[in-house]
């Protein structure tokens, strides 16, 4: 019985941790040229808090919990590159803009962490 247990904890784990089918991963370092690119949006959703803390100048704050209220702001047809401390909220962010037909979804691999 305790084998069952922690296989379900296992797999909810990798479950939890996997992107979106569809959301791209992209590590800092591919994502640093495009900053200055037109035509590529960057979200960060952090809290207010966190990203006043520290930030990318060129990512606009969209915490976790708004953004179902604030999808209006963005482009569903433009690239979209999101990220949040270490990956887990920017993960669940990218989840959702695809869910609401944005055609292209980048996860910042590592979030602020890995900047």
């Amino acid at each position: 019985m305790g084998w069952i247990v922690i296989l379900l904890v296992i797999g909810l784990i990798v479950w939890r941790t996997m992107p979106a089918k569809g959301v791209r991963i992209a590590a800092p370092e591919e994502v640093k040229p495009l900053l200055k690119q037109k035509g590529n949006q960057f979200i960060d959703v952090r809290t207010l808090g966190e990203y006043s803390g520290r930030h990318v100048k060129e990512f606009k704050n969209i915490p976790l919990n708004d953004l179902p209220k604030r999808l209006g702001e963005l482009d569903q047809d433009k690239p979209v590159y999101v990220m949040c401390q270490s990956g887990m909220r920017s993960g669940r962010a990218a989840s959702l803009l695809m869910k609401k037909g944005f055609s292209e979804v980048i996860n910042v691999k590592g979030g602020m962490n890995a900047w």
